[in-house]
């Protein structure tokens, strides 16, 4: 009976540091919508404050250009998956050498000298 319960533990995959896990599908697709929620929010406030500063020109088209693109964005960073973490863990590293081994020196061979076998 033991053997097969550690034969079928040596053939499962090796399991992952939990450091290392992803996180899951649910939690990003949360973060996702959290942030396509904020910039539409910031979205309407840029085309209240557009409307708000009607009178100062260059200051509505700011906001306006910014009501304009904000959706674009909004949905571009909705679809996009998060980069994966390039994470370093702790891990054992055997010690340097105390010294680095250089190529041996190696004699010219004098010019006009034979070698032979």
């Amino acid at each position: 009976m033991a053997f097969s319960q550690q034969s079928a533990r040596s053939r499962r995959a090796e399991s992952v540091l939990i450091t290392e896990a992803a996180p899951s599908l649910a939690e990003q697709h949360a973060a996702r919508k959290r942030r396509y929620v904020i910039t539409m929010l910031i979205r309407i406030v840029s085309v209240v404050l557009a409307a708000a500063f009607y009178q100062t020109l260059w200051l509505a088209i700011i906001f306006a250009v910014l009501g304009t693109v904000l959706p674009w964005v909004a949905v571009v960073m909705a679809n996009d998956r998060p980069p994966k973490k390039k994470l370093d863990p702790h891990r054992y590293r055997p010690p340097a050498p105390d010294r680095i081994l250089t190529e041996p020196v190696r004699r010219a061979i004098e010019p006009g000298r034979v070698i032979e076998h």
